[in-house]
């Protein structure tokens, strides 16, 4: 039988109902929930799937849309092999080279060559030598977070300052050994007030939720300890994450924009989320309206 979205998971979360005191799972069922209940209103179909089962037949689905594959770069040859096959099969939403785009964080270089403020960057290419203290010293950072290229919920992230960049090298160096690390500036402005996060839809800001690390930590992800909190941005929040949604092409169906303060006072972007970033649908139901029309209108011929 043909559907028209497949809602991309993973199979950790192809549950129909969580277990009693499950918090996480259940507020991926209320997102999911919600957007197929929008998507329903508007006469599409949609089921959830796990985007690596092997017996999935893409071909039904008029397209595939990543909500919660939270294990892609767990298994990133898994992952870039089943993009290689499916995009073949399906149309993938957001569109397919705004996915491999976004799956590096070296799209923060092109957002900053297209006029929008992001957190400097320094990238430490797979296999380098460089010190981690050279990196430091030479950007003239006293304080900065470590990552992977290719990373979510804070794998492999690191707050190191030059006295204790010396103690990270020996991971640091395994790290580099199979893949590419992005250094960046520490942000004070995320353990003081937390990060604020818009999500956009067709270019349009919708809602947005402050995301606040634990205390004694700078990880703002639930994951972590981090807690979420309703939040209504300033005018200049809201200009900014528009302008960075739409510094992309074709423009994007939905993303999330994280901003913070930086060291300077100035608002800039943290990361730009176009892949399966949590939208918190179920703190502003009416966004889900919003995500289902602007796929709806990615259906549209």
């Amino acid at each position: 039988m043909t559907c028209d979205v497949a809602l991309l998971t993973d199979r950790r979360y192809t549950a129909t109902a969580a277990a009693e005191g499950d918090w996480y799972m259940s507020n991926i069922l209320a997102d999911d929930g919600l957007l197929q209940a929008a998507l329903a209103r508007r006469g599409l179909t949609s089921e959830r799937v796990d985007w690596a089962d092997p017996g999935v037949e893409w071909s039904r689905f008029r397209c595939a849309l990543f909500r919660t594959t939270w294990d892609y770069f767990d298994r990133f040859p898994e992952f870039s092999a089943w993009l290689d096959r499916v995009e073949r099969q399906t149309r993938l939403c957001n569109h397919s080279p705004t996915v491999r785009w976004n799956l590096d964080k070296h799209y923060l270089a092109d957002l900053d060559a297209r006029g929008v403020p992001v957190v400097p960057a320094r990238f430490l290419e797979r296999g380098s030598a460089q010190p981690l203290a050279d990196v430091l010293t030479e950007a003239g950072w006293d304080e900065a977070v470590v990552k992977p290229c290719v990373s979510g919920a804070a794998r492999h992230t690191y707050r190191v300052n030059r006295r204790t960049a010396a103690d990270l090298q020996p991971l640091l160096d395994g790290l580099l050994a199979a893949e590419a690390m992005l250094v960046q500036p520490f942000q004070a402005d995320v353990v003081r007030t937390g990060e604020d996060t818009l999500m956009v839809f067709g270019g349009r800001f919708s809602h947005a939720v402050r995301k606040v690390p634990k205390a004694g930590d700078f990880r703002v992800q639930d994951d972590h300890g981090g807690t979420v909190h309703d939040y209504t941005p300033t005018a200049e929040q809201v200009e900014l994450a528009e302008r960075a949604v739409s510094a992309c092409h074709p423009l994007p169906v939905y993303g999330r924009v994280d901003l913070v303060r930086n060291n300077a006072g100035q608002l800039a972007v943290m990361e730009l989320e176009l892949i399966e970033p949590e939208l918190w649908l179920r703190h502003h139901p009416p966004a889900a309206e919003h995500f289902a029309a602007g796929v709806a209108a990615f259906l549209t011929p």
